[in-house]
């Protein structure tokens, strides 16, 4: 049996943010093959007027545009974007002092390659910039590469999951939902620390099968239950608490107000729903291992890291009335909501 209390002895975050912002210096070296910042240094712009002179969609642009702010390459005065001094001297072609030769040899590497086409598209590129891979979220459906990915999610999870655990006050509360729950590494863990509480794992096949045996293996089975079903069909409704743990940002805008409004239909008058993810701060200028996390999810997902300012607006329209962000661990952290 697994004790899902315990925590490591040392502190892995490093090793996580090699792997989240992996993808980061490709957009850049993407904006770079495009000679965006001399453009932009010469047009400073809103975000919708970026996308409509480029012919980008919102989605990818605004995460590119965070990454660039995050850096100070570029800064954001109301909504209109201007280069910085930094940007103005080192990303601009004019300048004695411009990078841009530095990354040209980089302009033909895949990921690269894939941002412009996402930024032109919004729709992700191959998983792991596989072009014959299936999207994301179709490949999920297939067993093998379900597997591989809810394993590496899980490992993630064993970690993130304490951090979450220990800081959640739960007294009063029943029954959690753990939606699009992978291997139920956050159900298990928020049960073992909250041992009034039960919880179930809902998920679509083959993941289902996949979750049910590892609660198994945890030692978790008699407080920890799966249900199979896809989430945009609905949820049950005998629970008082929701969790969307690292779900979210797989999606865009209309997805998460679809899914925020079935949480709300589905839990009770006073029901909690928890969001826990890696937030962007409100005024989009950080964090930046966030950011770089969110060129990841830009390129393989239809979603990307969302700001705390956009989830509390979000949550308001479905119903809910949306508390403050709350750091677990830096950089990722949790919000929580009381269905009205």
């Amino acid at each position: 049996m697994t004790d899902l209390t315990a925590s490591p002895v040392t502190d892995p975050l490093s090793i996580y943010r090699y792997r989240d912002g992996l993808y980061a210096v490709d957009l850049v070296t993407a904006a770079l093959s495009l000679d965006f910042f001399t453009w932009l240094a010469a047009h400073p712009s809103t975000l919708a007027e970026i996308c409509v002179h480029h012919g980008f969609k919102e989605r990818p642009a605004d995460v590119m545009m965070t990454l660039f702010v995050t850096n100070s390459w570029v800064r954001c005065n109301g909504s209109t974007f201007h280069l910085t001094p930094t940007g103005q001297e080192h990303l601009c072609s004019g300048s004695e002092w411009f990078l841009g030769p530095y990354y040209a040899s980089l302009h033909d590497r895949p990921i690269a390659r894939d941002f412009i086409q996402v930024l032109r598209t919004g729709k992700p590129a191959g998983w792991s910039g596989d072009k014959a891979a299936f999207d994301w979220h179709k490949a999920m459906e297939q067993e093998d590469f379900a597997r591989s990915f809810t394993a590496a999610m899980d490992c993630r999870g064993r970690y993130l999951a304490q951090a979450l655990a220990k800081k959640l006050d739960l007294t009063g509360r029943n029954r959690l939902l753990d939606i699009g729950a992978g291997s139920g590494i956050y159900a298990c863990s928020i049960a073992a620390q909250h041992p009034h509480l039960s919880a179930v794992v809902f998920d679509q096949a083959p993941v289902d099968r996949i979750a049910g045996k590892l609660i198994t293996e945890r030692g978790c089975a008699d407080r920890v239950t799966v249900t199979t079903g896809n989430m945009f069909d609905g949820l049950p409704t005998d629970c008082d608490v929701h969790l969307f743990s690292n779900v979210l940002h797989d999606w865009d805008v209309n997805e998460v107000r679809q899914l925020l409004a079935i949480s709300h239909a589905s839990l009770p008058p006073g029901g909690l729903l928890i969001i826990h993810d890696a937030f962007i701060n409100a005024d989009k200028t950080g964090p930046l291992h966030v950011a770089e996390y969110s060129c990841l999810l830009m390129h393989s997902t239809q979603g990307k890291c969302y700001s705390t300012g956009e989830y509390a607006a979000l949550l308001t329209e479905a119903g809910f009335t949306p508390g403050e962000y709350q750091d677990t661990v830096v950089g990722r952290g949790f919000m929580l909501a009381t269905r009205g």
